[in-house]
């Protein structure tokens, strides 16, 4: 069963977990909108309360029995708490790191604070609430004479992410760029900011360079098998082009991050240049090749079928320079 089954990777991973080279598999989607992708994709979908909502957990072990599901892979950050916190309760294997691990990671404040206690870079930052403290903090770390940035603490991918430059051209945005710039003027945030409450907000140093990604399958103290990748050609808040690397100090520091955290099962980790951003206890957008299925050894090792030492033999099959094409397709029906 594969959880919000309506985000942007879902085609290539069902495609993955069904051509395995080894059995004939069942998908089972599921997602919040009756307009998911999923529900054309797998052979059975069904709508499901949000991640936060109480019922959720509840609901997915309803159909999960229903199913005769064999395993749980969550593809939503909003989805991971909801599944942790019940996962003694589900019969079968629910790949998800522990709560802590998840609550941690969702957190920036505390990633990136953990992250500076262990030696890995990470952007400068501070927490605030409300607009005077989000200008107030912007000034300590530089602004105006450099821009910084801001997010909501508990956020997922660029929800709520915002560039704060003061020689941002505002009237080339409302000429020449499409709806939903990520640049904006302090001035304007703390215009639209309430002097207090809302969401508390991390406002940062704005990391710059090149973006990777570090996508494997871990086991609570270090990476068992995965790859950094390089992230790319930025459309729509997604990255379109990856290309696989071979990036032993990238390995390193992510194997400090998933010891810290005791992440289980699926992770992606994020750098632009050389600061880590983001750390994602979940699956993201994998680099496929027809030797290397990661999602599909990843259920094989939550069933059981593959050990840890088999897994890491996989290794040597990584071949950088691998290079995926994300493009947007569609499909019809009456």
């Amino acid at each position: 069963m594969v959880t919000a089954s309506g985000a942007p990777g879902t085609a290539a991973l069902l495609r993955a977990l069904r051509q395995n080279g080894e059995r004939e598999v069942r998908l089972v989607g599921t997602d919040m909108s009756e307009r998911s992708v999923g529900r054309h994709l797998c052979d059975a979908f069904h709508i499901v309360p949000a991640g936060s909502d109480p019922r959720f957990a509840e609901t997915m072990l309803e159909i999960a029995q229903r199913e005769e599901v064999d395993a749980i892979l969550p593809q939503s950050s909003f989805d991971l708490e909801g599944l942790a916190e019940h996962v003694e309760r589900f019969p079968m294997p629910v790949l998800v790191s522990s709560p802590a691990a998840i609550e941690r990671s969702n957190d920036k404040a505390e990633t990136y604070a953990f992250l500076h206690r262990i030696g890995v870079r990470a952007p400068e930052f501070r927490r605030a609430n409300g607009a005077h403290e989000v200008a107030a903090a912007a000034r300590e770390l530089g602004y105006p004479e450099r821009p910084v940035c801001f997010k909501p603490v508990f956020s997922s991918g660029s929800r709520g992410f915002r560039i704060l430059d003061p020689t941002v051209d505002r009237a080339h945005q409302l000429l020449h760029e499409r709806p939903g710039s990520v640049a904006m003027r302090l001035e304007e945030a703390v215009e639209l900011l309430p002097d207090e409450g809302g969401p508390d907000l991390l406002v940062m140093e704005l990391a710059t360079g090149g973006e990777v990604t570090i996508d494997g399958i871990a086991d609570g103290h270090e990476i068992v098998l995965g790859h950094p990748k390089t992230r790319e050609a930025m459309r729509a808040g997604l990255a379109m082009f990856f290309v696989t690397l071979d990036d032993p100090e990238l390995m390193r520091v992510s194997n400090l991050i998933v010891e810290e955290l005791g992440i289980e099962h699926f992770f992606n980790i994020q750098l632009v240049g050389d600061h880590v951003i983001e750390i994602n206890p979940r699956i993201s957008t994998i680099v496929y090749q027809e030797d290397l299925n990661l999602p599909y050894l990843g259920v094989k090792r939550a069933l059981g079928e593959i050990t840890d030492d088999e897994l890491r033999g996989h290794a040597a099959r990584v071949r950088p320079g691998r290079t995926a094409l994300r493009y947007f397709d569609q499909l019809e029906f009456d």
